[in-house]
């Protein structure tokens, strides 16, 4: 599927669409360059799974936890060196648990990702304005 956003609700909505839909054991990677986007999409899409705290990108954190409809378990690997790192998160806990997991910078950790993970890639497009993004959810790449 292919997605026009010419905003950041409406990236948000997009998100929070696909939440809607989400099932225990469900794992989304998101990936896109710096300012793409990625942070209003995992914020839409915790709103799409009924979490109600503030979300912020776990940056420094690597995970951060939500109680929604599911649980919700958001990563970013941005900063993430090695496997042996993410192991120290526990991430395969969160990756095999009943929550729905959304990973942004997930090609840097691409080999841990599980089989049947949703891809979602966002993509920056000057030409077509300054919010223009462009939204493609699929398998892996």
């Amino acid at each position: 599927m292919t997605y026009e956003s010419r905003s950041e609700n409406e990236t948000r909505l997009i998100a929070r669409e696909l939440a809607s839909d989400a099932a225990p054991g469900g794992i989304f990677c998101l990936s896109g360059e710096l300012g793409a986007g990625k942070t209003a999409f995992a914020k839409g899409f915790a709103e799409g799974l009924g979490v109600r705290e503030t979300v912020v990108s776990p940056t420094f954190t690597i995970v951060n936890e939500y109680e929604g409809r599911l649980p919700f378990y958001h990563f970013d690997v941005y900063r993430v060196e090695n496997t042996a790192e993410m192991d120290d998160t526990g991430c395969e806990e969160y990756f095999y648990g009943e929550g729905v997991c959304l990973v942004e910078w997930a090609e840097i950790i691409n080999g841990l990702i599980p089989e049947g993970a949703v891809w979602v890639t966002i993509t920056k497009n000057m030409k077509l304005g300054e919010d223009f993004r462009l939204i493609e959810i699929g398998e892996r790449r």
